[in-house]
């Protein structure tokens, strides 16, 4: 299973475990139910953005929605991540840093 589905499916794990609907959810962080049965069903990643916003009204830490047990990695890993991390504005690098230190404070 590709990332993108993996990520998806624990975000409708989640949902489902505080009792929302796909309606319910969108509706709290404002983007269409098409869009959000378009992240959980894995066609598309969400923003940074809206991941945040689904991880405050799930009220859990980002590193919540990437805990599951298969990841395809690429070969060249730190190039991958840099590259990542290049295109994005300055806003999404903040989010970048937010999720990366919220990792490191639970694993730690």
């Amino acid at each position: 299973m590709d990332n993108k589905k993996l990520l998806g499916k624990r975000i409708k794990e989640i949902r489902k475990s505080k009792g929302l609907t796909q309606e319910q959810l969108s509706e709290m962080i404002d983007i269409e139910t098409s869009s959000l049965s378009g992240i959980e069903s894995g066609r598309f990643y969400p923003s940074l953005h809206v991941l945040e916003k689904i991880a405050s009204v799930f009220d859990v830490e980002l590193i919540e929605f990437f805990k599951f047990s298969s990841v395809n990695l690429p070969e060249n890993l730190d190039k991958a991540i840099f590259d990542i991390i290049e295109r994005q504005d300055k806003n999404n690098k903040r989010l970048i840093y937010k999720l990366l230190a919220a990792a490191f404070v639970t694993i730690s």
